[in-house]
């Protein structure tokens, strides 16, 4: 910026240099050279509504301040006022990529406030359903991730898969995203004759075309040139912040509740863990996919469990349902890291109080350690691979 001004009758030039470490002005007065900029709250690539603040020295970011609540719904004391049928419809939203999962643990915690038995056919198709979630839940970050950072042909590849999973997920369920298939007790209805057959023909489908998605990205060079050494988070931050998920397992926190703390009937299965601990944009990258790979196997396993198993996949309820006086907390392996619910009820048909716990809202505030250092040019490719949903942020 050029600026011309007269001063007793001289003519004077002031050149301002901002972002490139260049402190100007004259005398007393010195202009600022760091500045500031709002990423957001409009959302270039972040699905869904997120602000940062960022403080920038030519093109390298000096500080970075997440500003969330842009979406804030209030889900928390909505779920105040709702039976404990109706929070269901709530809890599956705040992270609409993972609905089935969000549905799980919310009846998790309420069934085991009550101490309630749920029929084993009704377990092992939600642990089924639940993974077939995260497979859909992964492909859309594999998909739109190399799309944020320039790469266009990989969310053809992944929303095929999607579709092919979608059209089970739907069948069974009705919804495409807002599954609504959990109940207190079990599940809505038993699945259509013949589901899991179809069910496991669509998972074969997946599981031999993925190398199609794979093969294209994974080693690709300049994929590898974005990815690779940036966006380090080590084990101790991630560990610091409460990260969970393929986030924290790309850093080398080997933790997974459906292995390390197993809730419906995971102990029964060997369940992989996928980790990596390079800890950049690449291994969060290859976590998300090799977790496809895994997901698919284990929702295989639990579909031939249920065509072993007969018997009711629900259990009665009283019209009014009402959890006993107490507390409990709940929490599972949600497709993006830990999600847990705190319940507690006067003995009334809505809770007391329904604490939200997610993974998302973890996960992002590691974006203040992150970001300082990094370029804007690797602002985006940072953001992206931390794989949150904004709803699952502001609750």
């Amino acid at each position: 910026m050029t600026g011309m001004t007269t001063d007793a009758g001289d003519l004077r030039e002031l050149t301002v240099g901002t972002g490139a470490g260049l402190v100007a002005g004259t005398g007393d007065q010195q202009l600022g050279t760091d500045m500031v900029l709002n990423i957001g709250p409009q959302h270039p690539s972040t699905h869904g509504v997120l602000r940062l603040k960022l403080v920038l020295d030519g093109e390298r970011v000096v500080a970075c301040e997440p500003i969330v609540g842009y979406m804030h719904r209030g889900a928390e004391k909505l779920f105040e006022v709702r039976d404990y049928r109706q929070i269901i419809v709530l809890a599956n939203r705040h992270d609409w990529l993972s609905a089935f999962s969000n549905e799980l643990g919310v009846v998790l915690a309420v069934e085991r406030l009550m101490g309630m038995e749920v029929p084993e056919r009704a377990t092992w198709l939600r642990m089924a359903l639940a993974e077939l979630n995260r497979v859909l839940n992964h492909l859309m970050f594999l998909g739109s991730y190399p799309l944020e950072i320039g790469a266009i042909t990989p969310i053809f590849y992944a929303f095929r898969e999607r579709e092919t999973i979608q059209a089970v997920m739907e069948e069974v369920s009705g919804g495409r995203i807002h599954y609504m298939f959990n109940r207190v007790g079990g599940l809505k209805e038993e699945v259509p004759y013949g589901w899991t057959g179809r069910a496991r023909a669509a998972i074969g489908e997946v599981r031999r075309r993925l190398p199609d998605l794979d093969q294209l990205i994974r080693r690709n060079d300049i994929f590898l040139a974005r990815t690779v050494g940036v966006g380090v988070l080590s084990a101790a931050d991630a560990a610091a912040f409460g990260a969970s998920g393929p986030v924290a397992r790309a850093s080398g926190l080997d933790l997974d509740l459906r292995r390390d703390d197993p809730y419906l009937a995971y102990d029964e299965l060997d369940v992989p863990v996928v980790t990596r601990t390079a800890g950049d944009c690449h291994a969060r990258f290859e976590v998300l996919l090799d977790q496809v790979y895994a997901s698919l196997d284990l929702a295989e396993q639990c579909l031939e469990r249920v065509d072993r198993l007969t018997g009711p996949v629900n259990t009665r309820l009283p019209k009014v349902l009402k959890a006993p006086e107490g507390h409990t907390y709940a929490w599972t392996e949600n497709p993006l890291g830990i999600n847990g619910y705190y319940l507690v009820s006067r003995g009334e048909k809505t809770p007391w109080r329904l604490k939200l716990r997610t993974a998302s809202y973890a996960n992002v505030q590691a974006l203040s350690t992150l970001l300082p250092g990094c370029l804007v040019p690797d602002l985006i490719a940072i953001l992206g691979s931390m794989f949150f949903v904004v709803g699952d942020i502001d609750k």
